[in-house]
């Protein structure tokens, strides 16, 4: 057998293949947006923004996430597969700067509606003890209700300031008011991407915003009164929710769940706590709990969850981001000894 022509002969025919499906895909461009039943497709960078993708969407969409349960979602790679579903989708619902891959997958690609959901609130910088450093970003705090329509309408075609500057965070999902403005730009955009359904995403944008309303005056009630206002958490993720309800975060790592702390840094959270009154180290559920438990152990503290909500798995204090986040606050109350 000739092995080195039919080495030609098959490449041909699998160059003739690929320009049979780029014409075939040329020719239904539109219809690559919906599934076979009509509903748009969506494709979800990870668990906070599949959350809001079908809250908002419902039974008009079809929502792909790109992040499986398990995954820690900063370290993802994407598979062939993925890709090829995320440059079929109708929509892109992402959080730029969180994801690597995913933001490099994205910008290749020529999907037309791409919402990055960091340009539908303000970015703010935390320093390093996990307080209010300064904000940055396309913020839309105290405008009014038109400018912030315009604004989130706008959706990916700009705004990317929010990642000019390093050391912002991105988790603008864990403070329900920013939250709320993320799921109303979504909902504008899912309305510009099939307005066909426009009535109802707007309906479903409305019942999510109330829920998470809801949820905010729970925590601002439930942390009002407490003994402490310091937690102490291995991964440095609650910074909003921190500064919206007047709390200090002392996170024993930074922003990334996975590094090491200082063996200077570990000796001021002792002091930290000391001087507090602080009762709990944090730990997630994604991420190892060793430090939080050495620390725990070396301070004479008990350790307990504050879920990220970077994922929801089995191991999750909860079935969605509602319930895990009532966890989250059941958890915080409890440490800080809310009355």
């Amino acid at each position: 057998m000739n092995v080195r022509r039919l080495i030609p002969t098959a490449a041909t025919a699998g160059a003739v293949t690929l320009g049979l499906l780029a014409l075939s895909a040329c020719s239904t461009s539109d219809a690559a947006s919906v599934d076979g039943d009509g509903r748009l497709k969506v494709s979800a960078s990870f668990y906070p923004m599949q959350y809001l993708a079908e809250q908002i969407g419902g039974a008009n969409v079809t929502v792909t996430p790109l992040t499986k349960p398990g995954v820690e979602p900063h370290d993802l790679e994407l598979k062939p597969r993925q890709t090829a579903e995320l440059n079929d989708s109708g929509l892109i619902l992402y959080l730029k700067g969180v994801q690597p891959a995913v933001d490099e997958a994205i910008e290749q690609s020529d999907v037309k509606y791409k919402v990055d959901a960091g340009t539908l609130t303000r970015f703010e910088h935390f320093d390093g003890a996990g307080g209010h450093d300064h904000g940055h970003g396309e913020g839309h705090e105290g405008e009014s209700e038109a400018e912030h329509e315009e604004h989130a309408a706008e959706g990916e075609a700009g705004h990317e300031e929010h990642q000019d500057e390093a050391g912002a965070d991105p988790h603008v999902w864990l403070d329900p008011v920013k939250y709320a403005e993320v799921a109303k730009g979504v909902g504008a955009q899912m309305e510009k991407a099939d307005p066909d359904h426009a009535a109802d995403y707007r309906k479903n944008t409305d019942a999510l915003v109330a829920k998470l309303t809801a949820l905010h005056t729970d925590f601002e009630q439930g942390l009002k009164n407490s003994s402490t206002k310091t937690f102490i958490t291995t991964h440095s993720a609650f910074g909003y929710l921190a500064a919206r309800y007047g709390l200090e975060q002392e996170g024993i790592a930074g922003v990334d769940p996975e590094s090491e702390p200082s063996p200077a840094r570990i000796k001021e959270l002792q002091g930290i706590a000391k001087k507090d009154k602080v009762t709990t180290v944090f730990f997630e559920t994604l991420a190892s709990d060793k430090t939080a438990k050495t620390l725990a152990s070396d301070t004479g503290l008990r350790t307990d969850v504050l879920d990220p909500l970077e994922g929801i798995t089995d191991r999750s204090k909860g079935d969605d981001y509602i319930e895990v986040m009532r966890s989250n606050l059941a958890a915080l109350q409890k440490a800080l000894g809310a009355k």
